[in-house]
């Protein structure tokens, strides 16, 4: 299992549900969690690892040693948005080494299924509603540079470019 990186059109691609809630589903959440932490991420989206499913993985902490942290979450959905909205700095994973400032809302309460396809709700705020909204745009097809003002899309410009050419590259090799 490996990191899909920008511009892989496998970003984009539509999700689907997550239907069979079985040993191979908890498996791949596993496989996401492991390659998560070597790539010292908080989050992953299973879109970056080249599978199309509404599933994503999370752990606020980043570390394998504080496994309480971590959440899987299954056909996710938000069902409030906090009017509040804050700008801070992330990264991610399929774009490494770019950082830029993103608006999002300060809080959300998202309604998901478990492992074992058992229905569950969480109240997210500050630093764990925004890894959770950044994994969840990629479910959407949404990339965190697809929330950049324009000011800091320049800003990151020459690093997106960076990338691009380095796509283009592998897929000629």
């Amino acid at each position: 299992m490996d990191i899909v990186l920008y511009p892989d059109p496998r970003l984009r691609k539509p999700n689907a549900p997550v239907e069979a809630f079985d040993e191979e589903l908890a498996a791949t959440a596993r496989q996401m969690f492991e390659l998560m932490y070597r790539t010292k991420g908080v989050g992953l989206a299973a879109p970056q690892v080249g599978i199309n499913l509404q599933m994503m993985v999370y752990n606020p902490e980043g570390d394998a040693l504080k496994p309480e942290g971590e959440t899987v979450l299954c056909n996710p959905r938000i069902v409030r948005r906090a009017k509040d909205k804050e700008f801070e700095e992330e990264g991610c994973l399929s774009f490494p080494g770019v950082y830029a400032q993103v608006q999002r809302p300060a809080s959300v309460v998202v309604e998901a299924l478990n492992l074992a396809g058992e229905e569950f709700s969480l109240e997210l705020d500050a630093w764990e509603a925004r890894i959770f909204q950044h994994e969840f745009d990629h479910l959407d097809g949404i990339l965190f540079t697809d929330r950049l003002t324009p000011a800091n899309k320049t800003l990151v410009k020459s690093q997106l470019d960076e990338l691009e050419t380095a796509y283009r590259e592998r897929a000629q090799a």
